[in-house]
């Protein structure tokens, strides 16, 4: 596994890192804890020690699951944690609804400088540390001048109960901000072989400016995995049901596009989400990788992304079949 600094941080992070999004349960169901542990147990002894999840993913649960499986590990993993959006407060900008089994919860987004210092000590507590080796706000609070939400991260280091700070989800101009009243050390934003946005700014901006990017949503919630046909259908609560890259059509570009590259990954023994993966994290700029997985043979699964070493030919076939590739709007 290849480790690599964040930003001008001390904090280093493995390529590829556990995101533990899916096993808390938020718009994916879940997963039984005991396959959860172990899959974070795959993952640190994978080489991934890093595991990144947030205080909202399924309202705390995702980091009590992720404190119990690090227990007596503490010393070989990186946590990466978020912040700012609060589901058991209605102080701040109202984000979105979700119900779930417990009906309806309000979710808002919440970046002042005393929710921040709450939510971090109710961070600590559920991953059963005394620090967090990142952490970063979720989303940004338009309702909140940037300059009070860096001042938290600061004062976080400064007392020993973050390593280093970071962000998800921010613009260039958004970052270019922060980093007038803190030395932000990442930004958290959704990459995949289908979703580009971020290198029309961010990613140079970043790059050029040493700020670690650890991008989300690599397998695009599991479509560039090619184990999706147009007549999927999605169980009652999966968001994919409503997202654009599962509709029939794109779902049937997609694979074909897969068909086109899949050549490349039998070249190296590797399936296509391994081949997806190494692709995302051979891109300059990119310092890791999320990706879930539900249980240990998912995760070792996906590890095996960082045994497939693209030459610079293979890049840029995969390169002019994207160029290639377009899909339907919404």
């Amino acid at each position: 596994m290849e480790y690599r600094q964040l930003g001008d941080s001390a904090v280093k992070v493995s390529s590829i890192t556990f995101g533990a999004w899916a096993i808390g349960g938020w718009m994916w169901g879940g997963a039984e804890e005991s396959e959860a542990i172990e899959a974070i147990h795959a993952s640190i002894d994978g080489g991934a020690t890093t595991i990144d999840t947030a205080a909202v993913y399924g309202y705390g649960r995702s980091e009590e699951i992720v404190g119990k499986a690090i227990k007596g590990k503490r010393d070989k993993v990186q946590v990466l944690t978020k912040f700012g959006l609060r589901w058991d407060c209605t102080d701040g900008e109202h984000f979105f609804d979700w119900s779930d089994e417990n009906g309806e919860k309000n979710i808002y987004k919440n970046a002042r400088k005393e929710s921040i210092i709450l939510e971090c000590e109710n961070s600590l507590k559920r991953l059963g540390t005394d620090y967090i080796d990142l952490y970063q706000c979720h989303w940004r609070d338009s309702t909140t001048p940037i300059d009070e939400t860096m001042e938290a991260l600061a004062q976080l280091v400064k007392e020993g109960k973050i390593k280093a700070g970071g962000v998800s989800n921010f613009t260039k101009d958004e970052i270019v901000e922060c980093r007038k009243h803190f030395p932000i050390a990442s930004n958290q934003p959704p990459f995949s072989m289908l979703v580009r946005g971020i290198e029309k700014d961010i990613l140079p901006y970043c790059r050029d400016n040493n700020i670690g990017i650890i991008v989300y949503s690599p397998l695009q919630r599991g479509i560039l995995t090619g184990k999706f046909s147009p007549d999927v259908k999605f169980k009652e609560g999966d968001h994919r049901a409503n997202q654009v890259h599962f509709t029939p059509e794109n779902i049937k570009r997609t694979n074909a596009f897969l068909d086109k590259i899949k050549p490349i990954a039998t070249a190296h023994g590797a399936t296509l989400a391994q081949l997806v993966i190494a692709w995302t994290i051979a891109q300059p700029g990119v310092t890791s990788a999320l990706v879930g997985a539900r249980n240990a043979a998912q995760c070792k699964d996906n590890l095996g992304a960082q045994d497939v070493k693209l030459t610079a030919d293979e890049l840029k076939a995969i390169s002019q079949h994207l160029e290639s590739l377009e899909l339907q709007p919404a």
